[in-house]
């Protein structure tokens, strides 16, 4: 028994360097809490904007929820990872991303 593997919320512990599995599971609730968010606020913001689904404008429709949804989700990771205490680990995760879109446009020399 001592072999053991490590289940998933400590897999997932240790590869975002948290501190107890209550911080995963919280975590885990505010992706959760997002991801009912965006559905039910994505189709009321789209059709706002005219987006049509399967209106034959795939690329355009693709764009534009690139350009109105993705950062709402960026916005409501952190209002939720603050209503439940995970504001840091979030934070942290954004400035992530941000240097990796960052890094992107930068020109090579």
């Amino acid at each position: 028994m001592a072999n053991q593997k490590p289940g998933f919320l400590q897999r997932l512990q240790t590869k975002w360097k948290l501190d107890s599995l209550l911080q995963v599971v919280l975590v885990l609730v505010v992706f959760a809490c997002t991801g009912f968010t965006i559905l039910f606020i994505k189709n009321p913001i789209l059709n706002f904007f005219g987006v049509e689904r399967g209106g034959g404008q795939g690329f355009v429709n693709t764009v534009l929820y690139l350009i109105l949804i993705l950062p709402l989700y960026q916005i409501f990771l952190l209002i939720y990872g603050f209503i439940f205490g995970q504001f840091n680990f979030f934070w942290e995760k954004e400035k992530q991303i941000f240097r990796r879109i960052g890094t992107m446009f930068k020109s090579k020399k």
